[in-house]
């Protein structure tokens, strides 16, 4: 018992060394307590997101003059160098991604291996294309669904619940404030997924007409930027789900969002609706992924692969 108390302790400590730095280190540096405080207020939990920071975003924090600024962005880079590196290196880091698997084989080999951690990845198709399968169209959690998955997988449903953290955002603002709540979860406990469903429904109905065009893409900007920086300051999996508009002249649907959505995602994944439970995914974009398509299924216990037809 003590020995395998004493591994858990290990592991803890391997996964504490490979995370991300609280943003408390940059006291060792000479940054003051109070001045850490509040960039720990404003969504600043670690140093990775004290670096990644623009200088001017760090000034708009109350009580942060441009001398300070300056003083904690250069501590930051000391400990979080941010020049260049040699391709090896970056081959190394490219081979030690972590894929999370989706519960369909077919799925996991259309993405690589599962889900990518550090990147976002995009779902986005009409209706009854299975987007979302742990929400329902009011933005209702159900958790019953999450059981069976966890039955499926010989899990205990307690423990799973628990380890899922959820929120429902009510506008686009309460939607980019829940990644400052996010980030906050994240520096205290460890979390490997996080998913939006869906992204650009709120901004279909706060942003009206071409008149706040501009303003919405670039709200949508910093919610997207903010999601990546996540993805790179914890190395988690970001998963949205997105809705489709119709353009009747082309007889086609395209996915909401712009140019602006498209560049943000790393990989985006068309979904289809199929022959049941069966639906049908399409690499819609990737940077290293060909494009190819494949089926998989909703099932009662979440996916998986369809079944053949005897």
């Amino acid at each position: 018992m003590s020995q395998s108390q004493a591994s858990q302790h290990e592991e803890e400590e391997e996964v504490q060394a490979s995370g991300p730095l609280l943003v408390q280190k940059l006291q060792e540096a000479g940054i003051n307590a109070q001045d850490i405080k509040k960039l720990a207020e404003n969504g600043l939990h670690t140093v990775e997101a004290v670096a990644y920071t623009p200088k001017k975003n760090l000034m708009q924090i109350k009580g942060i003059s441009e001398q300070k600024a300056d003083k904690i962005l250069l501590e930051a880079h000391k400990i979080i160098p941010l020049g260049f590196q040699s391709a090896t290196e970056v081959h190394a880091r490219r081979s030690e991604l972590v894929h999370i698997t989706t519960g369909s084989k077919n799925l996991d080999a259309l993405l690589g291996g599962g889900i990518e951690t550090g990147a976002i990845t995009e779902l986005f198709g009409e209706f009854r294309t299975g987007k979302c399968l742990y929400i329902d169209t009011e933005g209702t959690f159900r958790p019953v669904r999450l059981l069976a998955v966890a039955e499926r997988l010989g899990l205990n449903g307690e423990e799973v619940l628990d380890n899922v953290a959820y929120a429902r955002a009510y506008n686009a603002d309460h939607q980019h404030s829940l990644l400052t709540n996010a980030s906050a979860l994240m520096s205290e406990s460890r979390f490997c997924l996080l998913i939006v469903d869906s992204c650009t429904a709120l901004y279909r109905t706060d942003f009206n007409g071409r008149g706040e065009l501009s303003a919405r893409q670039a709200h949508l900007g910093k919610f997207l930027r903010t999601l990546q920086r996540l993805a790179d300051e914890f190395g988690i999996a970001v998963v949205m789900s997105n809705q489709v508009m119709s353009t009747p002249t082309l007889c086609w649907s395209k996915p909401v969002g712009g140019n602006i959505l498209a560049h943000a995602s790393t990989t985006r994944v068309q979904l289809k609706k199929g022959r049941g439970p069966n639906r049908q995914a399409k690499i819609y974009d990737s940077p290293c992924l060909p494009e190819s398509e494949t089926t998989f299924a909703i099932l009662q216990s979440g996916i998986g692969d369809p079944e053949e037809d005897s």
